[in-house]
C-alpha cells in the first residue's frame, strides 16, 4: 500500500479494528459506535494521514460495568486477589511479563505509528517497562521479606505489612503510553488493589496486543480495560465515590476535574505525574560542548514531548552569544523523518493541532520582541514544525508562562543567579532543573538552595525520569506521592498490621496461625 520506502516489518498492511474491551475477566465484544485511530505519518508521497483501526467509543453503563467488576473483585477486602498470598500474586504477574514479552514487535510497531516515536525509543521503552516490571517483583519480593516478623514494644507485639487501598482508577499519558502507565498499573495491581484502566487518546492501540495477557494472567476483575473518552468513561465511575485511588498521569487541569467528581474526595489516594516547566541553569564557567549536548537532548528528545523535558534555558550574559550560536547550528543539524529511520531524531508530532499550537507561540514571542535564532526555526512540514530557538524571551510571553511540550526552546538570559532562583520559587511547577557549571563554591549553593525548589537537581545532565530506581516526584502542580520501583509500591498500598498483647494465650494462637499456616497475612515465610 506504500508509495514512500517504509521497511517491510513495519509496514501497515491491515487496521486494527478493536472491538473487544477487558471486564470482569471477560473479553466483552462493543457493537456500539467506534472512534478511528489515525497516525499523523503517511504512507504516501503526497501527505495523507494513516489509518490505522478504530476503538470502541464506550458509554456510562460499560464504565459502572467495568467498576461493578473491580469491586466484585476487591470484594470488601475478602476477594480472592487482596487476601491472596504474595508469593502467588507475584506468580500471577511472572505470568504475566512473559506473555507480554511476547508482544514487543507488535508493541513497538504501534509506539512508532500512532506517537511518532523513533524505533530505537520504541524499543527501549518496551524494554524499560519490562525490566521495571521485573524490578517490582523484585522490590515487592524483598518487602514481604523484611515483613516476615514480628516487632515488640511495651509489651505489645505487632506483624506490620503493607495491604492494599481498594479499587484504582488508571489513566496514562500518550507520551509513554506503555511505560508510564504501567509505572502506575503494575505496582497498583500487585499490591492487591483492583484495577480499571483507560489508555490514553493516542498510543491506545499499543495496548490491544495486551488484553489477552490481562485476561489469562489475573483473576477476574483484578485488571478491567476501557476504551472511550475520558470524561464519558472516567467521570461516571469517579461520581459514585468508590473509587479509593485515582492514578493518573497528564495535566493537574485534568486531575482536578476528576478530584472534583468524587463525592468524598478526604477519602481518596492521590498518586498524579503532572506538568513541569523544567529549567536549564547555564552558569558563565560552563562546559560549552557537554551543556550544548545535554541542553538539546533535554530540550528536544521526542520533540520535546516529555514532562521531564528542559522547557526553558537560562544563559548567563557572558556566555550567552557563544551558547546560542553553537546550540541553534546544532538544533539545525538534527535529522527529521519517520521514526524507522537510521540517526532520526525529529519525528511527525501525534498531535494534529499540535504545529498550530507551537506556531501560536512563535507568534506571541515573535511580537513581543523575541528572534528566531536558528536558521530553520518554525519551518512547518504537514505532520511537523521545525524547533525554534527563541531569544530573548521574557515573562511576558505565552512560551514563558505555559508548558509547551513540543519542540520549541525559549532561552532567557541573566546576570544575577537571583533572577532564575526567584522565576523558580514563583513557579506553579518544581519537579526538576539541570544546573550546568564547574565552580564548587558557586554551585555548592545554589545545589543547597535548588533541592528545596524541585525534587531532583540534574549537575551537568539534562532532566530525566530514570533509572526507574530513583524517586520521581515533583513539588506544587508537578506531582503528588512518588513514583519509582520502590515508591510506588508503598504510594499503592498502607501500612497494616496485627496487633497483641504478650500473654500466654495470644502466643499459643499466633503459634499455631504459623504452624497451620492458614492466615495470608499473619506469616513469616520466606520468599526466595
Amino acid at each position: 500500500m506504500s508509495d514512500i520506502k517504509i521497511p517491510e516489518e513495519f509496514q501497515i498492511t491491515s487496521t486494527i479494528d478493536q472491538k473487544k474491551y477487558l471486564v470482569n475477566g471477560e473479553l466483552k465484544e462493543w457493537k456500539g459506535e467506534t472512534t478511528a485511530v489515525y497516525s499523523t505519518i503517511s504512507s504516501t508521497k503526497e501527505y495523507k494521514p494513516t489509518l490505522l483501526g478504530s476503538i470502541p467509543d464506550l458509554q456510562e453503563a460499560e464504565a459502572l460495568d467495568a467498576l461493578d467488576g473491580a469491586l466484585k473483585a476487591y470484594d470488601k477486602g475478602q476477594g480472592v486477589w487482596p487476601t491472596m498470598h504474595v508469593k502467588d500474586r507475584i506468580e500471577c504477574m511472572e505470568v504475566f511479563v512473559k506473555k507480554m514479552k511476547t508482544k514487543r514487535e507488535e508493541v513497538v510497531k504501534l509506539l512508532m505509528w500512532e506517537i511518532g516515536k523513533s524505533l530505537p525509543d520504541s524499543q527501549k521503552e518496551f524494554d524499560r517497562t519490562v525490566e521495571y516490571i521485573e524490578d517490582t517483583i523484585e522490590d515487592y519480593k524483598q518487602l514481604d521479606r523484611d515483613a516476615a516478623k514480628f516487632t515488640k514494644h511495651d509489651g505489645v507485639y505487632a506483624h506490620i505489612k503493607r495491604g492494599p487501598l481498594g479499587v484504582v482508577l488508571c489513566l496514562g499519558p500518550y507520551n509513554y503510553p506503555l511505560n508510564e502507565t504501567f509505572a502506575l498499573l503494575i505496582p497498583a495491581i500487585i499490591m492487591g488493589n483492583t484495577t480499571i484502566f483507560k489508555p490514553a487518546k493516542h498510543g491506545v492501540l499499543l495496548i490491544t496486543p495486551l488484553l489477552e495477557a490481562f485476561q489469562t494472567s489475573f483473576p477476574k476483575g483484578v485488571v478491567n480495560v476501557l476504551f472511550g473518552r475520558g470524561r464519558t468513561v472516567a467521570a461516571p465511575i469517579m461520581q459514585t465515590g468508590k473509587v479509593d485511588v485515582l492514578a493518573l498521569i497528564g495535566n493537574s487541569k485534568s486531575a482536578n476535574a476528576l478530584q472534583d467528581q468524587h463525592p468524598k474526595s478526604n477519602r481518596l489516594r492521590l498518586v498524579l505525574g503532572l506538568e513541569a516547566k523544567n529549567p536549564a541553569i547555564i552558569l558563565p564557567d560552563a562546559d560549552l560542548d557537554l551543556t550544548i549536548n545535554e541542553c538539546l537532548a533535554g530540550t528536544l528528545s521526542f520533540n520535546g514531548q516529555r514532562c521531564t523535558a528542559l522547557k526553558v534555558v537560562y544563559v548567563h550574559e557572558d556566555i550567552r552569544a557563544d551558547f546560542n550560536k553553537n546550540f541553534a547550528k546544532k538544533v539545525d543539524e538534527l535529522k527529521f523523518g519517520n521514526p524507522w529511520e537510521d540517526g532520526v531524531k525529529l519525528t511527525p508530532l501525534p498531535e494534529p493541532d499540535k504545529a498550530a499550537y507551537i506556531q501560536g507561540l512563535i507568534d506571541d514571542a515573535l511580537s513581543k520582541g523575541a528572534k528566531i535564532i536558528n536558521k530553520k526555526g518554525g519551518q512547518h512540514f504537514d505532520n511537523y514544525i521545525w524547533p525554534a530557538v527563541l531569544y530573548p524571551v521574557t515573562k511576558e510571553m505565552r512560551v514563558y508562562q505555559e508548558e509547551q511540550f513540543g519542540p520549541i526552546i525559549p532561552i532567557v538570559p541573566f546576570t544575577d543567579i537571583e533572577e532564575p532562583l526567584d522565576d523558580m520559587a514563583e513557579s506553579n511547577y518544581g519537579q526538576q532543573v539541570s544546573l550546568f557549571g564547574k565552580d564548587v563554591y558557586a554551585l555548592s549553593p545554589l545545589i543547597d538552595t535548588l533541592v528545596n525548589l524541585v525534587c531532583r537537581v540534574n549537575l551537568n545532565s539534562s532532566c530525566q525520569r530514570g533509572p526507574d530506581v530513583y524517586p520521581f516526584t515533583g513539588r506544587k502542580d508537578s506531582a503528588q506521592a512518588t513514583l519509582s520501583v520502590h515508591d510506588a509500591l508503598r504510594s499503592f498500598s498502607i501500612r497494616t498490621f496485627v496487633a497483641f498483647k504478650d500473654n500466654e494465650l495470644n502466643t499459643d494462637i499466633i503459634e499455631n496461625l504459623l504452624e497451620a499456616k492458614l492466615s495470608n497475612f499473619v506469616s513469616t515465610d520466606y520468599i526466595l
